[in-house]
């Protein structure tokens, strides 16, 4: 089973609830941090490396002695990563999505496709947990290529479960991590914000068709606009965080909740019963 952990926004609480759905499962599970542009999971899930590599794209380089300065290329990118200056072509290896236009249509063959280091997947064994992360290197653009190398490990897992802390919002990189899930979990803080990127997170998910429901983080801290919401839209609650100082504090030195405090190891236990039945009842529904 795939669980995506997603928000509209960061900074409600995805890595709060990813880390402490993880450790409360007491089974080898397999955690992927696909939030490349600041992957934090591994503050929480402390562990031994096991290994790291580097993460590439496939980008044009020009064989200038062989290109006639015919423009086939530039014409041809759709992401304006290769301009004609002067009959020679400049490459902006940032901006190219590695779609293979400019080789395949340059009549001349003076172009070949290199690799292009835009980041690193790191592998980490946090007792039962095995944490798959992915970080971006700083300049560069292209986020979705690295949440691949991430998720592909997914793919050969042996763990039965799989928790994906997704990137907060709701464009590319968002839909490319939640795209495969078994379900995706809402994270929300109830306020008048929270509300706003909610919506637009709901909005995003029922689009790409994934069964979901929503975590109210910081539950009592606000007012109750996401209940009546979710009451008016027919979408499931599955679990409330309160509003605790000692949360906050657990957090802030890096420690795990469910290990600190037995209450919200209940809650969280509580909460992958409500995941498990959400899916097989989601699974009947489309036997049918």
């Amino acid at each position: 089973m795939r669980i995506a952990v997603a928000s509209g926004k960061g900074g409600t609480g995805k890595t709060f609830v990813t880390v402490n759905l993880a450790r409360s499962y007491g089974k080898p599970l397999l955690v992927l941090d696909c939030d490349v542009e600041e992957p934090n999971s591994n503050l929480f899930l402390k562990g031994d490396l096991v290994s790291q590599r580097r993460s590439t794209v496939l980008v044009p380089k020009v064989d200038e002695s062989l290109c006639d300065g015919c423009r086939v290329c530039a014409d041809a990118c759709e992401f304006n990563a290769i301009v004609v200056i002067a009959g020679k072509p400049l490459i902006f290896e940032d901006l190219c999505h590695s779609c293979g236009a400019c080789a395949t249509l340059c009549p001349q063959q003076a172009i070949t496709e290199v690799d292009h280091e835009i980041g690193s997947v790191t592998i980490r064994q946090a007792k039962q947990i095995r944490l798959v992360e992915g970080s971006i290197d700083v300049g560069k653009a292209l986020a979705v290529p690295i949440i691949r190398d991430v998720k592909d490990y997914a793919d050969t897992a042996k763990e039965d479960h799989v928790i994906i802390d997704s990137p907060p919002g709701t464009s590319c990189p968002m839909v490319w991590t939640i795209g495969d899930a078994d379900m995706v979990l809402l994270v929300a803080e109830p306020t008048a914000f929270g509300l706003h990127d909610l919506m637009l997170a709901v909005e995003t998910v029922q689009e790409v068709g994934i069964p979901f429901g929503v975590v109210i983080n910081k539950d009592g801290l606000g007012d109750d606009r996401i209940d009546r919401y979710c009451e008016e839209k027919h979408i499931g609650i599955l679990a409330r965080i309160p509003h605790d100082r000692r949360i906050a504090q657990l957090y802030a030195k890096g420690d795990i909740v469910v290990d600190a405090l037995p209450s919200y190891r209940t809650l969280f236990g509580e909460l992958w019963k409500r995941i498990e039945l959400e899916v097989q009842s989601e699974g009947t529904r489309d036997d049918r």
